[in-house]
């Protein structure tokens, strides 16, 4: 089973991002735009702005961590919006 990391961003102002990791993308992006999500997620439509694939949910969690940290990076992602 493959797992990933992924970040997702709203265009609603202000605009956000939120990073997770999950073993099915498509149907967790469903998930947090009917509100189901992470509550940091409800009342926003999002849309998949990157993703990595692991072998191993241990992986994906790690990255997750990183990710959440380098504000850089998120902050590039968010431009893109």
């Amino acid at each position: 089973m493959n797992f990933y990391l992924y970040v997702i961003g709203s265009e609603k102002k202000p605009k956000k991002t939120y990073v997770g990791w999950t073993n099915n993308v498509d149907e967790r992006l469903k998930k947090h735009n009917k509100g189901k999500g992470a509550k940091f997620t409800r009342g926003r439509v999002w849309k998949i702005l990157y993703t990595e694939k692991f072998s191993t949910k241990t992986a994906a969690m790690k990255r997750e961590y990183e990710i959440k940290k380098n504000f850089k990076f998120r902050n590039e992602l968010r431009s893109k919006i």
